[in-house]
């Protein structure tokens, strides 16, 4: 259950995507009945840790979207999982676009119909994927501060009604945006998880320091953004990395972070639409939204080419260059002291409505996790995330041990929801062990580090260490599990002993199988996985050879 609601934001509506999971293959081979959005983490349906989050901070206009194809499974998850019906009201809406598939790019789905007919001012954006313990009403105080002026921090009672119309409360000047990144370089290390590279320029400082709880002293303003890997296909391609001589002129002091990911927690203001639906080259919104938006804000005529004056004022955009590459270094030619997130003309300017308006960009702010907070922050968008950060959460203290307003926000109300279910003579280490509701464990059974969920039965002398178990698995006598991830309904049969190993759900493991990293799934399963990666191979040709150097970021 939520912690109460700690900040009224009536603007605000939250927009969370939810992809059918094809970097789950073993657990989403059938996304129309296994949508990621339901992968349990630490014994909780996937979404409902971004649905939490927006109750925490105070934002109840939640809406999931997801493919049309996932939609059925999901909305008798909202009515019938008891994680998901215990949620306040008002509940989560699903919009399932027609048009909607897992191909679709992240910022393409912001163009769809049904999508842009939702979005009514400033919204946020988040993955189905995200685990977030920090306080989302502190970023959007930090977003407000900065960025919206307080007041009026959500346009108003106005709507936004489209492209070029006027949005409450931005009279006075566009707001800018901001996103989250975190060090995926800790305690924990996950072998192959992706990072972003990103440089952000510090901001001016106020005349009042920021207090201690604040996280203000964490955000910047971003430069720059762009997936690590395609960073290495640059610097591999050019044997250096370029930096513009513009990015230089107007950011003197500017910090590269390699080992960061993108959190893909953006609050966006209502603009951001206009720019998305003006611009159909951007697929995704982590690399190419944000990628375009951070260098329009000091690449010399990148704002026009993104035609953010049609979306500012009512003149009509310059479409004589539409090669967003091309920035001659002569061109580099601006006065960015005079840089800030509004409108600015001279007074000439104000009287001769026939003098054109300068255009100044709106920033992209970062918040950058610091290393050393304890509040956790992750993507589980990968099996061993998912088995590293259930195991995480399963460590944290129940709310019968440390009482609500001590505990984290994911703490279970038990560590040991059903503890009659557990036999004499069994050792199940409960300060890293999470069990959920009718789970029997048998004799001589010894369960060390890890989360089971509901109705799963460990029969006569199994051990299980760092292992996740999803709902009704069964696991034989002498089994010998470690590090693993059994799906919903799996069934290992006696004396197996797996390592590092992942299970589909409802497949029966025959007794005595011996395994170790690999992924245990049926005919048909396998068969699906294939057909996925031949498909993403023949669409990644394609985009090659029609000469597109962008990475192509699906729905995932």
């Amino acid at each position: 259950m939520p912690h109460a609601l700690s900040m009224p934001a009536p603007g605000f509506q939250a927009i969370i995507l939810c992809g059918p999971g094809s970097s789950f293959p073993t657990f989403t081979a059938n996304p129309d009945e296994n949508p990621k959005a339901l992968i349990p983490i630490a014994n909780r349906p996937m979404v409902w840790y971004p649905i939490d989050f927006c109750y925490r901070m105070g934002v109840t206009n939640i809406t999931l979207i997801a493919p049309p194809s996932s939609a059925p499974v999901i909305t008798a998850a909202l009515k019938t999982n008891p994680h998901l019906t215990g949620l306040p009201l008002p509940k989560p809406t699903l919009l399932a676009p027609k048009e909607l598939d897992q191909n679709t790019g992240t910022a393409e789905i912001f163009r769809l119909p049904e999508v842009r007919e939702i979005v009514k001012g400033d919204f946020i954006v988040l993955p189905c994927d995200l685990v977030c313990e920090l306080g989302g009403e502190s970023l959007l105080e930090s977003w407000m501060i900065k960025e919206a002026g307080l007041g009026d921090v959500t346009g108003g009672s106005k709507e936004f009604t489209g492209p070029g119309m006027v949005i409450g409360g931005e009279k006075g000047g566009r707001r800018g945006g901001l996103g989250v990144w975190y060090e995926t370089k800790g305690e924990t290390i996950i072998k192959g998880e992706e990072t972003d590279f990103i440089a952000t320029s510090p901001l001016e400082l106020g005349p009042v320091p920021p207090s201690k709880t604040s996280l203000l002293g964490h955000v910047s303003k971003l430069v720059y953004s762009i997936p690590t890997d395609t960073l290495n296909d640059i610097t591999e391609e050019k044997k250096s990395l370029p930096i513009r001589h513009g990015l230089i002129r107007a950011h003197s002091r500017v910090r590269m972070l390699s080992s960061h990911r993108d959190a893909h927690i953006y609050i966006f203001p209502a603009w951001v639409m206009d720019m998305i639906n003006n611009n159909e080259h951007m697929d995704s919104i982590g690399e190419d939204v944000l990628g375009w938006w951070a260098k329009a804000g000091w690449q010399v005529g990148l704002g026009e080419k993104l035609r953010l004056h049609e979306i500012f004022t009512t003149s009509s955009p310059d479409d004589s260059d539409d090669n967003l590459l091309e920035n001659n270094p002569e061109q580099d030619n601006i006065n960015y002291g005079e840089l800030s997130s509004t409108w600015t003309s001279d007074l000439a300017s104000q009287q001769d409505p026939n003098q054109e308006q300068k255009l100044v960009v709106p920033p992209i702010l970062a918040y950058v996790h610091p290393k050393n907070s304890s509040k956790l922050i992750r993507r589980v968008d990968t099996a061993p995330l998912l088995l590293n950060v259930s195991l995480q959460l399963a460590k944290f203290q129940s709310i019968e041990e440390v009482g609500k307003e001590a505990s984290s926000p994911f703490a279970h109300q038990n560590k040991v929801a059903f503890p009659q279910g557990i036999a004499g003579k069994t050792t199940v280490t409960r300060p890293d062990c999470l069990l959920a509701e009718n789970v029997t464990v048998e004799e001589k059974s010894i369960i060390k580090e890890t989360v089971i969920g509901a109705n799963c039965q460990i029969k006569t002398g199994a051990k299980l260490t760092r292992c996740v178990l999803m709902d009704g698995v069964v696991v034989g006598k002498g089994c010998r599990l470690t590090g693993c991830i059994l799906g919903r309904r799996c069934e290992i049969g006696d004396d197996s002993t797996l390592q590092d190993c992942e299970v589909q759900e409802n497949l029966l493991v025959e007794a005595k199988t011996e395994d170790k990293n690999n992924k245990l799934m049926s005919s048909e399963g396998m068969e699906a996985t294939e057909a996925e990666i031949q498909e993403f191979v023949d669409e990644d040709s394609a985009t090659m050879d029609d000469g597109d150097a962008s990475m192509d970021v699906g729905f995932d």
